[in-house]
Parts: structure tokens; sequence; C-alpha cells
């Protein structure tokens, strides 16, 4: 990691640090980084909620649940600075959860989460806008699910797990590992 200084035009090794070094959490900074802005992903997201637990007879919480611009779910897994062992079970778990997700019950999750956050708007607007068809009733929602996953650092039990099933199953670019790279601090 380096800090730039623009004031002599010169780059300062600095001590690579994680993000729990630098006291930042998971849930506090990270999911909320990305919840307000998905655009890091360099795709359009609408977050659709935030520690989604509805899941029949289970009380697991997915990070973000989101939506494409083709209507399909985003299962959004963050890990602050190692990704563990069982990311992708984990995620796989809340991707195939959210499988059975109604466009009723999407929309109805939305609204939820509109609702929670003091945003005074229609989930079936919001929805119908993003994914640019006029009437809500036109729109399907939800015909397959993807995993993006969010870690700083990812162990080698997660990326080869990944590989083996993008290369044996085909999946269209479904499964997409994000990792935090080196920040580069500017002084001004």
């Amino acid at each position: 990691m380096f800090l730039i200084d623009k004031n002599i035009n010169r780059l300062s090794k600095i001590a690579e640090r994680s993000f729990s070094k630098l006291g930042f959490k998971e849930k506090e900074n990270l999911q909320e980084w990305i919840a307000n802005n998905p655009i890091f992903f360099n795709e359009e997201l609408l977050v659709i909620q935030k520690e989604f637990c509805g899941f029949d007879e289970t009380q697991e919480r997915l990070d973000l649940l989101a939506s494409d611009k083709m209507g399909d779910v985003v299962v959004i897994e963050n890990k602050l600075d190692d990704s563990g062992r069982d990311v992708m079970w984990q995620a796989l778990k809340y991707a195939s959860y959210c499988a059975s997700l109604s466009k009723a019950q999407i929309k109805n999750i939305y609204q939820q989460y509109l609702d929670k956050n003091g945003v005074e708007e229609d989930a079936e607007t919001n929805i119908s806008d993003f994914i640019e068809v006029s009437d809500f009733k036109e729109i399907t929602l939800n015909k397959s699910q993807r995993i993006i996953m969010v870690a700083g650092n990812f162990r080698k039990e997660v990326t080869s797990t990944v590989l083996w099933l993008l290369n044996n199953y085909k999946l269209r670019t479904g499964l997409l590992i994000y990792r935090l790279t080196r920040i580069f601090m500017i002084l001004s």
C-alpha cells in the first residue's frame, strides 16, 4: 500500500493493514458501503434488502439481496478481511433459498426495506423504473440467481470451488469474486 503526497509528487510505501485492524466492521461499514453504492461492482444493482432472513425453517441471514437489470436475484456475501473456508457453501445455500422467491415476495421484501429505511417510495414503481419496464405486471423477476462474494482475501478452498463450478457447470458468470485491493491514500 502506498501513500500519495500530491504536494511533493511522491509515493511512500506504508504497511498494509486489514480493515479490521483499522477498526472497520463487516456489517456496519463494508455492508453499508456496498448497499449505498452498489456500482462498486461495475454494474447497476438495486439493493432490495440487508440482512435478509426470510427463509422458511431457518434463521440464516444473507448480507445483501439485490436485483440486476434483468430482474435476476443477486446474493451478495461480504467478508471483511478473510473469506474463511465456508463462504462458498454459505453463498450457495442463500442462492438456493432465494430461488423460490416469487415476484410478489421480492416486491414485498423491497417495500419492507424502503419502509424500514424511511424511504417513502413504492417498491413496484422503483423496480419497474430500475428494470426500465413501465408496467410491473410485464416484469419477470428471479429467473435465475447470481452470487457475488466480497472479501479482502479468498482462500484456496473458495477460489478452487468457484473455478470448478464455473468450468464444470457452465454457470453464466454467476459467481463473481471481488477482492478488496490495495488502497491508495491521497494527501491533498
